[in-house]
């Protein structure tokens, strides 16, 4: 048998910015850096690393220089980019697609950078999947299993889709990890060990995905990270002794606060990070997305067979686009050659 590489395919730095939402509170969406998620891939014996952070390439970029350090692993410059209908992750990368376009638009500018494009989360019950989007574009895979979807609906669907339709996309298995206490639980394992080996994988849909989404207490452990490292941030921009850093949104939105705002966001923190306050946080989150996924449950055949309906629909309009091409094509030779 092949010697299997593995591969984390969706993974954020601090580099992500400030995007989460609880209420009327903001949190980062990372606090980790892109050294620290590189050192914690080696850990865990990946040859292949992917940095995706939210609609930004800059975090990918300070760990493909990281690892150039290393001999046992590869970085994958990529952005999990927000479309105008959910978001799109954009592997090997050059520049940062601007965000918010049509999903059209944002696959066709990761193809023309040389590009894979990879559809995450695609039918998440809670943050912004393309749902069936997906089927009109020319995307290489999709996520059937992501490591911050620990609901029972979201990957089981992405997964029977995939098994519908074999052979078509390649599957991938992202931990989604914005924290190394919700990372490992999950990877990809592809032919080979490079990251050009990975890339021949996703295109030969070779690709295998492994593991299981994170637990929740690795959910907990990561919001309460992120609140503590916000503090910290926001404590530095008050004592003047937080620098800018180039492309760090993060830290950006800290130095551009006002000193009232800083002071605030510290005492809201230690309110979060009372230990009461974030496990209710937590009961009340995975109520909620346990309601949802009961409700989507109910459906899932249904759905299952619409989408079968609508990719066969979606089949048949490109197969009729390509007749009537060519045919366009025979009747410009004919008129040219009777001339």
């Amino acid at each position: 048998m092949d010697e299997m590489g593995k591969v984390d395919t969706h993974v954020h730095t601090n580099y992500s910015g400030y995007n989460s939402k609880l209420g009327p509170l903001r949190f980062p969406e990372s606090v980790i850096s892109p050294e620290v998620q590189v050192d914690r891939a080696r850990r865990e014996g990946l040859s292949v690393l992917c940095i995706t952070d939210h609609n930004e390439t800059a975090g990918g970029f300070v760990a493909e220089k990281y690892a150039k350090r290393f001999d046992d692993i590869e970085i994958v410059v990529g952005d999990e980019v927000m479309t105008n209908q959910g978001e799109v992750i954009g592997l090997w990368l050059t520049e940062k697609p601007k965000s918010f376009l049509s999903p059209e638009e944002t696959v066709d500018i990761i193809h023309e950078q040389g590009g894979l494009a990879i559809a995450p989360h695609p039918f998440s019950v809670h943050v912004d999947g393309m749902q069936e989007k997906i089927f009109e574009l020319p995307i290489e895979g999709f996520e059937t299993i992501n490591g911050g979807h620990p609901d029972p609906y979201s990957n089981l669907f992405a997964g029977k889709v995939m098994e519908m339709f074999p052979g078509r996309w390649a599957a991938t298995s992202g931990s989604d990890s914005h924290s190394v206490c919700t990372a490992g639980y999950n990877w990809t394992e592809f032919p080979g060990h490079s990251a050009e080996d990975f890339r021949k994988a996703i295109l030969s849909k070779t690709t295998v995905p492994k593991g299981v989404p994170a637990p929740v207490l690795g959910q907990v452990q990561w919001s309460m990270e992120v609140v503590w490292g916000g503090q910290k941030l926001m404590w530095k921009a008050l004592r003047r002794t937080l620098e800018p850093v180039p492309e760090n949104e993060l830290i950006a939105k800290c130095l551009r606060n006002t000193d009232l705002k800083n002071a605030t966001g510290l005492v809201m923190g230690f309110i979060y990070d009372f230990p009461f306050t974030s496990m209710l946080a937590t009961l009340i989150s995975t109520g909620v997305l346990k309601r949802r996924a009961k409700k989507a449950l109910r459906d899932i055949d249904a759905r299952l067979e619409h989408v079968r309906d609508l990719v066969a629909q979606l089949d048949s309009a490109r197969l009729s686009s390509a007749v009537e091409g060519i045919a366009s094509v025979h009747e410009e030779r004919k008129a040219g050659l009777d001339e």
